[in-house]
């Protein structure tokens, strides 16, 4: 009886000295401490179940264990090489080009996408001068193209080929005058319009203008599409910078 009480005596004191210590050791030095405690108890624990007998279930684990982690460094052997074919996969799609071709004439400028292929212009002269066309209803197009049809018949076939790309056939037979890419004063193409047509920079390389002008022909070519009006602009282009 009395080595029981003087036991729990002992469990009493120990538990106010540890509150104590828990009270004035500072926060980074305890959790240090019981780090320690935690691996200490741990290695002491697996010592005495490996002195006892008592760690055949975690041998058993382990050798259960070494067939799936070869199998998982196998695996993780396969990552480089999944990174490189993710790589190339990438890299073999074809990039947009970013270039955009431009026409300026009396009424409008406009512009292609040649990713797209998709045509946009401001109205640069008459009652619509300042507006984009596609901000124009279909009956101010209208207006705008027999306007264009009475004073320039390049600006009539280039609103022609905006039609024809947006609303259909059923403005094909207008402005047949400009389709065969000349100005309305007869002036020659520049080098400078030349190379905006084909949306190339000033001294592109050959093969750089024979590209633009095959990758604007499958988007523009009548057949598909287009108009004889930007194919003939097009063939002029690429003639006159090829030379």
């Amino acid at each position: 009886m009395l080595l029981r009480l003087l036991f729990a005596v002992l469990i009493i004191a120990a538990i106010i000295m540890a509150l104590r210590w828990f009270a004035r050791t500072p926060p980074q030095k305890l959790a240090r401490t019981l780090r320690r405690a935690a691996y200490g108890t741990g290695i002491a624990l697996l010592v005495f179940l490996a002195a006892s007998g008592r760690l055949n279930w975690l041998y058993a684990l382990i050798a259960s264990l070494v067939p799936v982690v070869y199998r998982l460094s196998s695996l993780l052997g396969l990552i480089p090489l999944l990174q490189r074919l993710k790589l190339h996969t990438a890299g073999s799609s074809t990039p947009g080009t970013g270039q955009t071709s431009t026409i300026r004439t009396r009424y409008l400028h406009m512009s292609l996408e040649h990713d797209s292929g998709t045509m946009t212009g401001e109205v640069l002269a008459g009652p619509f001068q300042g507006r984009r066309l596609d901000q124009l209803s279909l009956q101010e197009l209208r207006s705008l193209l027999e306007e264009c049809e009475q004073n320039d018949t390049q600006s009539a076939a280039v609103l022609q080929a905006y039609l024809e790309r947006t609303h259909g056939k059923e403005y094909a037979g207008h402005a047949g005058a400009g389709a065969t890419g000349e100005r309305a004063d007869g002036s020659p193409m520049t080098r400078t319009e030349a190379y905006e047509i084909l949306g190339l920079s000033p001294g592109a390389a050959t093969q750089e203008i024979i590209d633009a002008h095959r990758r604007l022909m499958q988007k523009l070519h009548p057949d598909r599409g287009g108009s004889n009006y930007l194919a003939a602009k097009l063939n002029q282009a690429k003639d006159l910078l090829l030379g």
